[in-house]
């Protein structure tokens, strides 16, 4: 056992390198005035004042919050029916159905985008709708994939034991289908709400600029203002967030799963 133990040892010195060593320089930076270094670095709250002062930058994380959540209500009410159309399927038809789902995402999403930005533009329809077409469309395959993987672990027996017992068939996915799916409904969130919210190149695709997000401001703070300390303080807002949001999933993902059992 021990030496199996040993094979994470280059797990942990990417996570260490790839995720710990970022997260500190975003700390670091976030809490420091631009040009100190680590032997003169002063401490300051100036990053986060700024942005709370100013009222274009909490408009813009505003924005970027009620899109992602309106992108992940979207993707539940289009992934849950699709999901369970594909969970009624049966044999090769079910496969086919999940090879036309995740085969568009073999292409790089940063491809798709490029595409639909073409597509878009034979289309009359404001920034604010081409960025939901944009959001949807990559991240609604997620919320499928999760809720019908969720849906086709429902022990069959369990509807037929509702049946015998008086239920019709809509009480029987009210009663037994729809609680026993909500843990894949959870992780469906997670997958599309985590990157809705801080994704970047989509509204600046298919918004042409015009419809800036949350991640548009930490793009143009680290790349064309050079203001790292500003971008990081951004950055660290948005961390918190997200962690919060995973613990919230966290909790409904095992409230869910305790009603299952």
């Amino acid at each position: 056992m021990k030496g199996f133990s040993k094979m994470a040892y280059p797990y942990i010195v990417w996570m260490v390198i790839m995720i710990i060593l970022p997260m500190l320089m975003i700390v670091f930076y976030a809490f420091s005035k631009s040009g100190n270094d680590v032997l003169t670095f002063q401490f300051t709250f100036q990053n986060f004042v700024r942005f709370f002062e100013d009222s274009v930058f909490p408009n813009v994380l505003w924005r970027s919050l009620k899109m992602a959540v309106a992108t992940t209500v979207i993707c539940i009410a289009l992934g849950y029916p699709c999901g369970y159309i594909i969970a009624k399927l049966k044999g090769n038809n079910q496969a086919i159905m999940i090879l036309l789902i995740t085969l568009p995402m073999w292409i790089n999403m940063l491809v798709r985008t490029y595409a639909w930005r073409g597509l878009l533009g034979y289309v009359e329809l404001s920034s604010e709708a081409r960025v939901y077409v944009g959001m949807v469309y990559n991240f609604l395959p997620f919320m499928i994939l999760e809720i019908y993987t969720a849906l086709s672990k429902i022990d069959p027996a369990l509807l037929v034991a509702a049946r015998d017992l008086g239920a019709n068939d809509f009480q029987a996915f009210l009663k037994v289908t729809l609680p026993l799916s909500l843990s894949g409904v959870v992780s469906g969130i997670t997958l599309v709400f985590l990157p809705a919210v801080s994704s970047f190149f989509i509204p600046k695709l298919l918004g042409g600029g015009q419809y800036v997000l949350i991640g548009n401001l930490i793009e143009d703070y680290f790349i064309t203002s050079g203001d790292w300390n500003f971008g990081s303080a951004i950055s660290f807002i948005m961390a918190i967030i997200i962690l919060i949001s995973m613990y919230v999933t966290r909790k409904l993902d095992r409230t869910a799963k305790e009603d299952e059992i």
